[in-house]
């Protein structure tokens, strides 16, 4: 299981105490130091079944100072998988991917529903 977190996060503190408290085991990578790749958000997507726009982080300044919201409609699937690769501040987070789902945001109830 794969468990994509920025530290700083106070919402992705609280699924890594979720989860460190429940002593499950997991592989932390920082998106920070790690940004998803291309490939990487497209199996995501995909395995999800969730629109792409759930996997952009829309409170973040940097989705903002884009101004992503105005812009997002008018891209391709494509192109929104690039812009998502290019930096990991505009994924939203935390993001727990097992063998055959994947969990964005946290709440207690999703996790312990995968888990």
């Amino acid at each position: 299981m794969l468990f994509i977190c920025y530290p700083k996060c106070t919402t992705c503190q609280k699924a890594k105490k979720w989860l460190d408290d429940k002593k499950i085991s997991y592989e932390l990578r920082d998106i920070k130091l790690s940004n998803p790749t291309y490939e990487e958000l497209k199996e995501w997507h995909e395995k999800s079944g969730l629109d792409i726009k759930k996997f952009f982080n829309t409170s973040g300044l940097l989705y903002k100072s884009m101004q992503l919201k105005d812009k997002l409609p008018g891209m391709t699937l494509e192109e929104k998988y690039k812009l998502l690769a290019s930096d990991g501040m505009l994924v939203k987070r935390p993001i727990l991917i097992t063998e055959d789902q994947v969990v964005l945001g946290f709440k207690e109830t999703a996790y312990e529903e995968v888990l």
